[in-house]
């Protein structure tokens, strides 16, 4: 069977994830939850009916960075969150990576521009992977929404970066 990443992006009260095939050939799961319901959902991975064909190998989560400006509480909170998702995601160490990803990997892994922005990030992916599509012709990216482009360009740059021999 194929393996899969799951990759977060989270966020200090809801987090975005995505679980897609480790060769990123499709999009096996997608969401925006309430921080303590994606909490459940990694737990509980497992048993989704997914999991059976393509268990997650690899973890990829969004980390905070400090660019030395003054930020506000809900990065603080972020930080927490993450130290709570990386508490439960210790259970799978013995099955799968985990791997923290920074902004700045992710904008020089898509968009090889560490001045990109989140709109050069979507539209770099598209261009990769193809359109949205509709509801009648849906495309790769169908359904997505803001919190889910960021957390599909943490999988990206993980398979990019650690999954493939690229230069």
């Amino acid at each position: 069977g194929r393996m899969s990443i799951l990759a977060i992006d989270p966020g200090n009260i809801e987090s975005a994830f995505v679980v897609v095939t480790d060769d990123l050939s499709s999009v096996i799961d997608k969401g925006k939850l309430p921080n303590a319901d994606l909490e459940r959902y990694i737990e509980c991975a497992p048993i989704r009916p997914w999991y059976r064909n393509d268990p997650v190998k690899h973890i990829a989560m969004e980390m905070v960075a400090c660019y030395g400006m003054p930020v506000g509480a809900e990065v603080f909170e972020t930080c927490v969150q993450i130290g709570r998702f990386e508490y439960i995601i210790e259970e799978y160490r013995k099955y799968a990576t985990y791997q923290r990803i920074y902004r700045m990997e992710e904008k020089t892994a898509i968009c090889h521009n560490c001045r990109a922005r989140d709109s050069n990030i979507r539209q770099a992916l598209i261009d990769r992977f193809g359109a949205v599509g509709t509801k009648k012709n849906p495309g790769y990216f169908y359904g997505f929404k803001k919190d889910i482009w960021a957390a599909m360009a943490v999988a990206v740059t993980y398979h990019d970066k650690y999954l493939t021999d690229r230069e």
